[in-house]
């Protein structure tokens, strides 16, 4: 048995004993459709070496080749690279539909099979998908695709204070249908798009729209589309005949289980079948969660009706070695850390981000806010946008991408349209052309796509220019590091200046190296670039969120940033090349102190008790201030086994006990509470 031959009889077992487990389904279908990965058996190497025998080096995809900083080197490998493979066409495939999908190939794909064009992509985070039916043979076939993430300037992102990683950076796969099928083409989405209508906890309303492309016969076609709940049981089912390529289903569901964020991050599955007489030909399951929301200006985000706190962080697709080449264990990772601190909400910047991270946020009850990669200069001494039909173009098509991709996915409530793009305002920024009136056209694009979720963006520009650009908007703001004052007295002008557009905060935050530390803190000295002591970024975090805690008509208050990330233009903190505004260190193997602040006040089902500045052994003072994080009420400090007493924490969960003396040489630190410890050693050199 020839290996497709295998991997059909493994697939279909498979779909054979999930059927039989759930028996409460009258009947058990088993797609016709198969995936089979391509990651592995892949070479590359630089275009400019690719003469006919320079060798390739072996790589599994997903892959990056500039993963890793490149000191002094600004384009840090911004070029292009060959990816080789060969692809086998087995007998079993004659009379099938071959397509090849790529989740993500940073950031202009061109593809030949064969050594003949079979697709051009532009854009490094949306997926694409081409067919290559008629291009292929029986036996052994070249499979190749010229990769560049060179600059450009009709290709998003332009500019932006990150690193576009270069390479197919996300899996790929081959797609087998039979002659019709649901298609894979339309926008590389799954072909079916449920539609919410009406939606409350008695009734959900909806559509269910199914993109088809038929090459076959189209008489006897028919759509079954399965709505199934948790427990695998049909709560609702509906059959209609096939008259075009577009087919629409009403339908609804009684007193249905809302998706109800972390409280309930409830899912249906949507099975889409495709019938030629009573032949199955095709299928595709998606799952769902329906809910409402909106927002209001004075009162903030709502979630099926009741006030919902939205807080949480901005997050790259990067980690330490891999660069955005992440595995499902990355992203893993990150939605463990991201439970574990507790939020509620992620801003998932400043590109779409893969499939993955969705479906985490699905099933984890993680608000979304997903965008395109219309992204400001940030350090760079140029702009975010230009005025060419290139980029309208290619901005035009990653919005489409980006909606049509992730339609079905609960947790994304906000498009996202723009990151500080800046105009020109006389005074401190100047911009290229004015880009307002394509921000506007953008908006338009996403409502009519998608009538159901709100338009924002993130500005650090004076808001005037932009009212009217979308449903919501928010700010990037950085203030003085130990003044919460200041954005909470910024962010209420802003709303009195809002004409009631809803505001949020998009980003704040500070710099915090786990390697430089200062106490006690001393603001003169800190220094724009080299000192970033991990206390500087606690304190910021602390005077920030007691003051954007208290201002419940914020709808959103995202933290600048998740973890560390690498942004080659960056010289500041321990290293070149990092943004360490994180609350994890680049690598995710140290959470910040600011990372157990955070959780002390979101995560209201663990008790958290953490000394704050462990990490700083080395004291020059014989007293000494120590804060603790925590939840857990009434906490008592000892040094060296003798109590400090007992301390109240305050609304922000910080407990401060002030001039506590320390002996000279080593003191033992431990803090107790409810039952919990947490314990340092630091050393006085006074």
């Amino acid at each position: 048995m020839n290996s497709l031959g295998i991997y059909n009889m493994k697939q279909n077992l498979l779909v054979l004993i999930v059927g039989l487990l759930l028996c409460s389904i009258s009947y058990a279908s088993i797609s016709p459709r198969l995936f089979i990965p391509l990651n592995k058996e892949w070479g590359y190497k630089s275009i400019t070496s690719a003469t006919k025998k320079a060798p390739l080096t072996p790589v599994t995809i997903p892959h990056t080749w500039n993963a890793e900083y490149l000191p002094n080197q600004i384009s840090y490998n911004r070029e292009m690279m060959i990816y080789k493979r060969t692809l086998t066409i087995s007998p079993d495939m004659k009379g099938k539909r071959l397509f090849l999908f790529f989740e993500g190939v940073n950031s202009v794909a061109d593809v030949f099979v064969n050594y003949q064009t079979v697709a051009h992509h532009l854009g490094g985070y949306t997926a694409f998908c081409t067919e290559i039916t008629d291009q292929v043979e029986d036996g052994e076939n070249d499979l190749e695709v010229w990769v560049s993430n060179a600059y450009r300037t009709d290709v998003l992102p332009i500019s932006g204070d990150f690193n576009v990683y270069g390479g197919i950076h996300r899996p790929c796969h081959l797609i087998i249908t039979e002659n019709n099928c649901i298609s894979p083409l339309f926008f590389a989405s799954s072909g079916v798009f449920v539609h919410q209508k009406n939606i409350s906890e008695k009734k959900a309303e909806f559509e269910i729209e199914s993109r088809l492309s038929l090459k076959g016969m189209k008489s006897n076609l028919k759509i079954r589309t399965t709505i199934l709940d948790e427990a695998g049981k049909i709560v609702t089912s509906q059959e209609k005949k096939v008259i075009n390529e577009r087919v629409v289903q009403a339908m609804a569901i009684q007193n249905p289980v809302l998706w109800d964020a972390k409280h309930n991050p409830y899912l249906y599955t949507v099975n889409v079948e495709l019938y030629e007489d009573n032949r199955l030909v095709d299928k595709v399951i998606e799952q769902t969660g329906f809910r409402y929301f909106s927002v209001d200006p004075d009162n903030g985000f709502f979630l099926n009706g009741k006030p919902y706190d939205i807080h949480g962080f901005c997050r790259h697709e990067d980690v330490k070695g891999k660069g955005s080449a992440l595995l499902p264990d990355d992203y893993a990772k990150d939605m463990e850390l991201i439970k574990e601190v507790g939020a509620t909400g992620m801003r998932l910047t400043h590109y779409p981000h893969a499939k993955k991270m969705h479906d985490l946020c699905d099933r984890n009850g993680i608000i979304l806010w997903a965008e395109i990669p219309l992204v400001g200069p940030g350090g760079y001494a140029y702009t975010g946008y230009v005025s060419n039909q290139g980029l309208h173009d290619n901005a035009r098509q990653t919005l489409k991408e980006l909606v049509f991709q992730n339609y079905n996915h609960p947790s994304i409530c906000f498009w996202g349209i723009f990151n500080e793009l800046l105009i020109t305002d006389g005074k401190t920024f100047q911009a290229y052309d004015n880009p307002v009136s394509f921000v506007k056209e953008l908006d338009s694009l996403f409502k009519r796509l998608d009538p159901s979720r709100l338009t924002t963006f993130a500005t650090c520009v004076d808001q005037t220019n932009y009212l009217g650009c979308a449903d919501l908007m928010a700010w990037n703001k950085y203030f003085n590091w130990n003044d919460g004052k200041q954005i909470g007295s910024f962010m209420d002008k802003v709303k009195a200046n809002s004409q009631n557009y809803p505001v949020g905060v998009s980003e704040y935050g500070f710099g915090g190296s786990i390697y430089q530390h200062r106490c006690p803190v001393n603001e003169s000295e800190i220094l724009l670039g080299r000192l970033h002591p991990e206390e500087f970024q606690t304190i910021s975090h602390e005077k920030n969120w007691e003051a954007l805690a208290e201002r419940s008509y914020l709808w959103a208050k995202f933290i600048w940033v998740f973890a560390d990330f690498q942004s080659v233009i960056r010289k500041e903190g321990d290293r070149d090349g990092i943004n360490d505004k994180g609350l994890v260190t680049y690598d995710r193997q140290i959470k910040k102190d600011a990372f157990y602040f955070y959780k002390a006040n979101w995560n209201k089902k663990e008790k958290v008790l953490y000394i704050a500045s462990n990490r700083c052994q080395n004291r020059s003072n014989s007293s000494v201030d120590i804060q603790v994080f925590s939840n857990c009420g009434d906490a008592e400090l000892f040094v060296n086994g003798k109590s400090m007493g007992k301390c109240t924490p305050d609304e922000v969960c910080v407990a401060t006990w002030n001039n506590v003396p320390l002996q000279s040489g080593e003191n033992q630190v431990t803090v107790c509470a409810s039952g919990l410890s947490d314990n340092c050693v630091w050393y006085n050199n006074d």
